[in-house]
Order: structure tokens, then sequence, then C-alpha cells
């Protein structure tokens, strides 16, 4: 099949067109800053022909149709007619429980979409705005949700279960639900195969290291446990967000400051993390650079990610009685070799062995970068989440059409 996977952000389309037959990406894009001026879409095919178009893209609705076009488009498109894409398929950050699993999106599950923005304010808003352009664009062809909680469905109750009131868990759905899931899944299940074992005889440490970070302890190919939680500010310190934190200090921060609900949200999403602790940006890369010019919070904010990364893993060693492999991906994971070493370094007596020749400037290749006598393989691999939302949304049209 042919599918079209989105990535609706707030202002945002990220998009690749995939032959899932032979799993290569046709052509992928980015249409950044909608609605606000600058728009720019960019778009590349799979033999390196670019273009770069600036135009005032409104709304998402828009973005879509301009998406559309360029695939049709006779010098840098890829198809020759719309209805050559098989189906499209969509990025879901987060449905509560009322999904556990990949869905053919029709007008109820719509409504019920609706009813998980609570659980994901931040991401899904703009996830079900690109479902309701994809629908108004290309009526006819199937539009499935692909959500990032999936594989995190079979966490066992006492790893999900917060030190609260069962009744919120049974009336609210509050509980730990995990996200980056495509990512996860795929980078465990790379693992096994460059490793040549069954995943179903591995444990695997996936660390997701970008703006959003998350970790998760995969043990015979299932999400046993993992970092996010309720939403995708638990766990790791990440670019602007906090990761876990003593709830008494976001009470006293709202009295201090006089916050309201709605500015405590913003200032522990958009306000802390990296950024909060470095005084300067959220980008790695710059605090990366400002740290080594030797600037105090820049470093402190360096350590504190890598810290906390390092609690998680070995953790994740005592869940799962040891791991064969801990695997980075993610922008950070696959490009910070620094990051990598502070997390992985010192840790000899779980048989976990940086060799340092191997980590230093290694950037986003799958590469083996453990000590030839390290008991644990450590990885960087690059996800493919479009790729696990392209057979994933094959997988659910292929089973409606021979079931009908």
């Amino acid at each position: 099949m042919k599918i079209l996977t989105i990535n609706s952000g707030s202002s945002s389309v990220k998009y690749q067109f995939i032959n899932t037959g032979t799993k290569q990406a046709l052509c992928k894009g980015l249409v950044e800053r909608i609605g606000i001026s600058g728009t720019n879409l960019t778009h590349k095919r799979h033999d390196g022909k670019k273009i770069n178009i600036s135009e005032n893209i409104t709304n998402h609705e828009n973005a879509i149709e301009h998406i559309l076009h360029i695939l049709i488009h006779p010098d840098y498109g890829v198809i020759q007619d719309l209805n050559e894409i098989d189906a499209v398929g969509h990025r879901l950050v987060h449905a509560g429980e009322k999904f556990k699993h990949s869905v053919l999106v029709d007008e109820e599950v719509r409504e019920k979409l609706y009813e998980c923005i609570e659980f994901a304010p931040l991401h899904n808003p703009a996830n079900i705005k690109g479902i309701e352009a994809s629908l108004e664009k290309l009526p006819n062809i199937p539009n499935v949700g692909v959500f990032d909680t999936t594989f995190h469905v079979n966490i066992p109750d006492y790893a999900y279960i917060y030190g609260i009131p069962y009744t919120y868990y049974k009336n609210h759905g509050i509980r730990r639900y995990g996200f980056h899931g495509t990512s996860h899944y795929y980078v465990s299940h790379r693992a096994a195969e460059i490793l040549d074992k069954d995943i179903k005889n591995l444990n695997i440490i996936t660390c997701h290291l970008g703006n959003g970070s998350s970790i998760t302890a995969v043990k015979g190919g299932i999400s046993v446990d993992t970092s996010m939680g309720f939403t995708p500010l638990e766990g790791l310190i990440m670019g602007t967000r906090c990761g876990d934190i003593d709830p008494g200090v976001i009470y006293t921060i709202a009295c201090k400051e006089n916050f309201d609900r709605d500015q405590i949200n913003t200032f522990l999403n958009k306000q802390c993390g990296i950024q909060g602790i470095s005084g300067l940006s959220s980008d790695m890369r710059e605090v990366g650079t400002e740290a080594e010019n030797g600037n105090y919070q820049a470093q402190l904010a360096l350590k504190v990610f890598a810290y906390r990364l390092k609690k998680y893993i070995a953790s994740y060693f005592g869940i799962m009685n040891g791991a064969d492999a801990i695997v980075f991906t993610g922008g950070i994971g696959e490009n910070s070799d620094v990051i990598r070493k502070l997390a992985v370094g010192n840790m000899d007596a779980l048989g976990i062995k940086l060799d340092d020749a191997k980590n230093d400037g290694t950037r986003s290749s799958e590469t083996i970068i453990s000590a030839d006598d390290s008991a644990v393989s450590i990885m960087i691999i690059p996800t493919n989440e479009e790729l696990v939302i392209a057979m994933e949304t094959e997988r659910i049209v292929s089973d409606i059409k021979s079931s009908n």
C-alpha cells in the first residue's frame, strides 16, 4: 500500500508518503508556522529532489491541501493522482482508555477523540485538526488513528496506578499511560534485528531523547514500564517540561507567583526543563555549546538531564532483572555523545561499558557503541515512527477489507 502519514502539531504538519511493500518513504516534508507569518513548506523526494515553498498557509486544512498538491506535482510529486493514496495514517498522542489500539476514524471515533482532549490539551487538538483536514480533502480514503499510548497498554496495574484514591482512576481515568510508543516499539524491534536475536528473549531499555523525552523498559517485546505518565509532563527532564517533581513544589510556586491553573500548566510545560535550568534555551545544541564555554547553568542542565536518565536506566534494570541492550534515539539520543556518556558512564557494576572511541562524534547512524567486553549492548538507532504508523494503517485497512 501507499500510505500518507500525518503528524499534525499546533502550527505544523509533518508528513511522509510511504510504500509499505518496500518500507521506503517516497517523499517527506514539513509545513511550518501555520497561521503565522513566514509559513514554509519543505518537501524532499526519495531521490533527493527537493523544494521549499513560502506561502500564506492559514490553517491545517490549507496545509493538507498544499501537501496533496505537492504529492501530484509534475516535477516534485511521486504520484499522478490522489486516488493512488490507499490510506492516511495519523499520529495521535492520547486516547485515555477509550482507545487502546489503532482505529479506523469514523464519526463515532471523531466524537470520542474530542472527549480525549483533556488528557493531552497541548497535543490532541492539533492532532484532531489534521484528521478533520484530511477527511475534508480526501473523503473517500480511509483515515486511521495510531496512538502514542498503544505500545504501553500492557503495563501492569501496579506500574500505572498512582498513589491517590483508586476512585480517581475508576471515575476519571487518572493513571500512567506513557507516550512515544511508536518510537519505543520501532527501536526495540530494530535492536533485536541488529543483534540477530528473538525480541521475546530480550530485555531492552529504550531512551527516546528529544525536546520531549521518555524511557521505556521493554521485556520480551512488551512495554512493562515507561517514564511519562498521565500526561507527557512526567518523567525525564525535557526541553521545556519539568519532568518528575514534588507536587508540593507546584503548590508553593502557584501560591508565591499567584498562578491560576492555566498559568501553572503553562509554566510546567513550557518554562521549565532544560530551558528553565539553563536560563538559555530548550535546544540541547545551544546549551551544549554554552556548557563547553564554561556556563555553569548550562553545565548543570546537562548534568541534571543525564542524571535523571541514569536513575531511570538503573531502575529498569531492577524491574526487568537485567538488560541486554540500551538504545538511544531521538534528536538528543542520536546526536549527543556527551549525554550518552554521562548517562551510561561509570555503570560497570551493571555490566554497562561504553566505548568512548565509538561514542565520540557518532551521530544519527545505527551503531553499537558499547565496549567489546560490555555485558549490555549500547546502541544508537534512529527512530522511524512514520513507518510504524504506515504499517499499522495498512494492517487496520487490510483487516477491514478482509472482514468485508
